[in-house]
């Protein structure tokens, strides 16, 4: 109802209560009733310190991802990350968040969706942030010969045959959700690089479905990285931070 009133919440609740339902409200029903991402519906989403224009072809930020963004900002303390790499950017998610945590830093964001990676460059420059970000087109680290401070990357990691909620598995790409059978290629294509793309003293923080903890970790290992764990804020695993 706000969207359709074009008005924050609070003023929907402060001022609009008694006014009627514009023309448009009965519309953006019939959508969510067809269980079509209310981000889609709106066009925009808040994640962390920014507000992020987003529709279909590219992945919904969730605030569960905010957990990369937390493990980074623990991780390096009072220094900041100089550069910045974000594989599977979507609409700029992780980068975008990343560059206004940091105003000094520097990043890339790489995508296979050239969808995705238009909103990525509309968000920049709509931020404030398009000198400091670039966004290429890419299968994950390939062709990338520079080291980077920070890498992060929220990848696909649903299992082929894992049940998803109409909203999701009918709405959001399929690319950016599923991983082969068991949900894990994403990470096999991603880890064997990360030595190759961290700076000395960068680490890499990817996101995890809650129950692979132990199979990424292993893939990790297997590169020759250490690993931890960060739980989200319901304290599920989240997020892996390797060095």
């Amino acid at each position: 109802m706000a969207h359709a009133l074009v008005a924050s919440r609070d003023d929907l609740l402060l001022r609009h209560l008694d006014a009627p339902a514009p023309a448009a409200f009965a519309a953006l029903i019939a959508r969510r009733l067809a269980h079509e991402p209310i981000a889609y519906i709106t066009g925009a989403r808040a994640f962390w310190t920014i507000d992020l224009r987003v529709g279909p072809g590219a992945l919904v930020p969730r605030a569960d991802s905010e957990t990369l963004i937390e493990a980074a900002v623990a991780q390096f303390g009072d220094r900041a990350p100089a550069t910045i790499l974000d594989l599977g950017t979507g609409p700029g998610t992780l980068l975008l968040a990343s560059l206004d945590q940091w105003p000094q830093a520097r990043g890339l964001g790489v995508d296979r969706s050239a969808v995705a990676l238009t909103m990525a460059r509309a968000n920049a420059d709509r931020l404030g942030l398009a000198s400091r970000a670039r966004f290429i087109e890419g299968d994950w680290a390939a062709g990338i010969d520079s080291r980077f401070d920070l890498v992060l990357a929220n990848p696909p990691y649903v299992g082929a045959d894992e049940p998803l909620p109409p909203e999701v598995r009918d709405h959001e790409p399929a690319t950016a959700l599923y991983a082969g059978p068991d949900g894990l290629d994403a990470y096999r294509a991603i880890v064997p690089d990360l030595p190759r793309l961290l700076a000395p003293r960068g680490v890499a923080i990817v996101e995890i479905g809650h129950t692979q903890a132990e199979a990424v970790g292993a893939i990790i290992a297997a590169a020759g990285l250490s690993w931890s764990l960060r739980r989200d804020l319901a304290g599920r695993p989240r997020a892996i931070v390797a060095a």
